[in-house]
């Protein structure tokens, strides 16, 4: 019976893990210099280089950085759809419920079984008439 259990807490802890990166979006931010890859990011912003120009206006900057950076997005799904029991079609309903019913009653008890001498004592031995009789069963 340990089995199962533990059978069914991996199998839901499995399936969890499914629907949560399943649902999880991701942002791959990439940066290059030239045709060189320098640093790739998923979580946090991507390390420059240092050759762009920084903290100038857009008037004194003469010429075109060779850096670039690309932000390529993975869209996770964002629509889960939930079945009700009220989606179903009648005849769906109809084969639900005597699957159950039927698989419910496969598994039946054992009859109960009267035990006649459940409350009945046996009489005290006091002295051991196997031995005072010397009747061995060999």
């Amino acid at each position: 019976m340990v089995k199962f259990s533990f059978l069914n807490r991996t199998i839901a802890v499995t399936l969890s893990f499914l629907v949560l990166f399943s649902t999880l979006s991701l942002a791959i931010e990439k940066h290059f210099c030239g045709d060189t890859l320098v640093d790739v990011a998923i979580f946090t912003n991507v390390k420059k280089c240092g050759t762009e120009m920084q903290d100038m206006n857009q008037s004194e900057i003469v010429k075109k950085s060779c850096c670039k950076d690309e932000t390529e997005i993975i869209n996770g799904q964002d629509e889960l759809k939930i079945n009700s029991f009220d989606d179903l079609s009648s005849i769906q309903k109809q084969i639900l419920v005597a699957f159950n019913f039927s698989y419910i009653n496969l598994f039946e008890g054992l009859p109960k079984k009267t035990i006649p001498n459940r409350d009945y004592s046996p009489p005290e031995i006091v002295k051991d008439i196997h031995v005072l009789d010397e009747t061995y069963l060999i």
